[in-house]
C-alpha cells in the first residue's frame, strides 16, 4: 500500500498533514481519536482495498501543527473540511473513533453535502469531566520522556494495542523519542469535547453507522441516548472490544466498517454541489 503524505495550511496558520492511499472514489476521510495520528489506521486502510483513503491527522497530533492557537471543534471541523475540498470533488465516506468521531459528527451536520455516509465508532454528543481531563493530562505528562529507543518506551507504556500504536508513532529528535502530541494541547482539545452537543447530531441526515465496544468507555445508557436521538443509524455492538477497537477487535470493526461503506456501493457519487 502507498502513502503520500501531503499538507494543507488552512486560515489560522496551523498546518494539518495527512496521508492519501490512491483507489477508486468515493474517498473514505478517516479521523484518529485523542492523542493519536493517522497512521494508527494504515492498517484500516489497508483493508479497505481498491478505496481512496485519506487518513487526517487533526491539529496538534502526528504532523500536524503541535500547538496550534484553536483547539475548540470549530477548528477541528474546518481543519477536516479543507482536506476533504482539496482532495475530493465528491462527497465522501466519514469515519472518526472518539475526538475524531465527535469531529466527523459535527461535520455531518454542518456540511451535509460533503459527507455521503458517516460511521462513528465509540461515540457521543459530548462527555468527560474536568477531573477526568486534568488526570488524562497527568497522565501524559507522566511518560519518562524522551525514551531512548522504542524497546524502552514500550516497556514504559506497556504492550496493549493503543500503547503499541503510541510507540510506533514516536517521533524521533536528537536526544531520543518524543509523543507528536503535547499533554497541555490534549487537555485543551478533550475539554472542548466535553460540551454536549445534541442539536448538531440530531440534525445529522446521512446514513450513519455507530459502532461501540463491549468494554469501551461509555454506559449502555449512554450509548442507547445517542442511537434513539440520531436521525438515519444503525448500531452496531463489538464483543470483547475496547475503546480502541480498531486496534484490538480489528477483524470484526473491518467487518461491520466494510459492509456498511459497500452495501451503498452502487449508488451514484454525489458532487458537493448535488442536492441531496
Amino acid at each position: 500500500m502507498d502513502l503520500v503524505r501531503r499538507e494543507t495550511v488552512v486560515a489560522d496558520g496551523t498546518t494539518v498533514s495527512y496521508t492519501v492511499v490512491d483507489g477508486v472514489e468515493p474517498t473514505v476521510v478517516i479521523l484518529h481519536g485523542l492523542a493519536g495520528s493517522g497512521r494508527e489506521f494504515e492498517r484500516t486502510a489497508s483493508g479497505l482495498a481498491g478505496r481512496r483513503v485519506i487518513l487526517v491527522d487533526q491539529r496538534g497530533h502526528g504532523h500536524s501543527t503541535r500547538h496550534p492557537r484553536d483547539t475548540t471543534r470549530d477548528a477541528f471541523v474546518s481543519d477536516a473540511v479543507a482536506v476533504i475540498a482539496a482532495e475530493s470533488a465528491h462527497a465522501v465516506d466519514l469515519v472518526g473513533q472518539s475526538m475524531g468521531a465527535h469531529t466527523a459528527m459535527l461535520l455531518a451536520a454542518a456540511h451535509p453535502r460533503l459527507v455521503r455516509r458517516l460511521v462513528l465508532l465509540e461515540c457521543d454528543a459530548g462527555s468527560g469531566t474536568p477531573e477526568e481531563h486534568a488526570a488524562l493530562g497527568d497522565y501524559f505528562r507522566s511518560w519518562p520522556v524522551p525514551f531512548t529507543d522504542r524497546a524502552a518506551a514500550a516497556v514504559a507504556l506497556g504492550a496493549g494495542p493503543l500503547a503499541q500504536a503510541w510507540v510506533a508513532d514516536l517521533e524521533e529528535c536528537a536526544d531520543g523519542l518524543y509523543p507528536r502530541f503535547d499533554p497541555d494541547v490534549m487537555v485543551a482539545a478533550i475539554t472542548e469535547v466535553a460540551t454536549p452537543r445534541w442539536k448538531d447530531w440530531e440534525q445529522v441526515a446521512v446514513p450513519t453507522l455507530v459502532i461501540y465496544a463491549e468494554n469501551g468507555m461509555f454506559t449502555e445508557q449512554q450509548k442507547a441516548n445517542f442511537v434513539a436521538r440520531g436521525g438515519n443509524v444503525t448500531r452496531i455492538d463489538l464483543a470483547g472490544a475496547s475503546h480502541d477497537a480498531h486496534l484490538d477487535a480489528f477483524d470484526e470493526w473491518m467487518t461491520a466498517l466494510t459492509s456498511f461503506l459497500d452495501v451503498r456501493s452502487a449508488e451514484p457519487q454525489m458532487h458537493m454541489g448535488d442536492t441531496p
